[in-house]
């Protein structure tokens, strides 16, 4: 390559650089005082950000885990807003209860009264990850480990779905009546009613947070730190700090400023960034 070229390509390099740093700028971050943060969940009923807090190992029952409570612009209602959970992870909220992952158990916590009311154990569960609410009111949760998904219906938790499509499946969706999954490689559709498996987007994973922010455009994060804005005729990288050793896991979403919600996990911070 001539020099001339070298210059070109560097040159090009910067400008892509800065046009990605435009369109992904910050909007608030938090101190780096939450412990281990695995997602973030903005309810919009409330008008406020739940955080979990894995708080030591992912996968250690030690009674460490707790839930933060957040203010849409960052601020930090409660640090410890709620307790005596072990390793929490995907949070999901439907009317006044809010359900959170727990290793191998899912815990139930009253919002207005900001404690654990209730935890349904998980038989043969390795590693519940992601959580979510579907259109008919069941709940979803993807067992990273066991290559599963599961279905918790009144308090009972069986296994819904496996198909070999479903390597490592974690970030779940529920968009335009379909259950999103993200797995170790691809972005999958499921019909709640057959179970019939269609994979949106290929090569995009691994898929850790994932955010539906259009008709078919999702953001999704890798855990180590890549954010990219997938669609049908484009795959933005809209940010990458693995080189600086900051995550990106289980992404949040407050649709009317536009902001994504990243939780650093090491790094200890929730940061808010405008997409596009």
């Amino acid at each position: 390559m001539t020099a001339k070229k070298i210059i070109v390509t560097l040159f090009a390099a910067v400008i892509l650089s800065g046009l990605q740093a435009q369109i992904f700028t910050v909007a608030w971050q938090t101190d780096s005082v939450l412990k281990t943060p695995e997602s973030v969940y903005y309810d919009q009923a409330r008008n406020q950000i739940y955080v979990s807090n894995i708080n030591g190992n992912p996968t250690g029952k030690d009674g460490n885990g707790f839930l933060s409570l957040l203010a849409p612009d960052g601020k930090i209602i409660k640090l410890r807003w709620v307790t005596g959970m072990d390793a929490p992870k995907g949070i999901a909220v439907t009317d006044s209860i809010l359900y959170v992952t727990d290793i191998d158990k899912i815990r139930v916590v009253d919002i207005t009264q900001a404690k654990v009311v209730k935890t349904i154990p998980v038989d043969n569960a390795e590693f519940l990850n992601d959580i979510v609410v579907g259109n008919e009111g069941n709940i979803y949760i993807s067992d990273t480990k066991k290559n599963q998904i599961l279905k918790l219906t009144n308090d009972t938790v069986s296994v819904w779905l496996t198909d070999e499509k479903l390597v490592s499946p974690n970030g779940l969706a529920f968009h335009k009546s379909k259950l999103i999954v993200g797995t170790e490689n691809d972005l999958l559709a499921v019909d709640p009613d057959t179970k019939n498996i269609r994979v949106k987007y290929k090569d995009v994973g691994p898929v850790d947070g994932l955010v539906p922010v259009g008709v078919k455009k999702y953001v999704l994060s890798d855990w180590a730190g890549r954010v990219i804005l997938v669609g049908p005729s484009e795959t933005i990288v809209l940010g990458n700090t693995t080189d600086s050793k900051i995550q990106a896991a289980d992404l949040g979403y407050i649709p009317d400023k536009n902001l994504i919600l990243i939780p650093t996990f090491f790094n200890n911070r929730v940061v808010a960034r405008v997409i596009p």
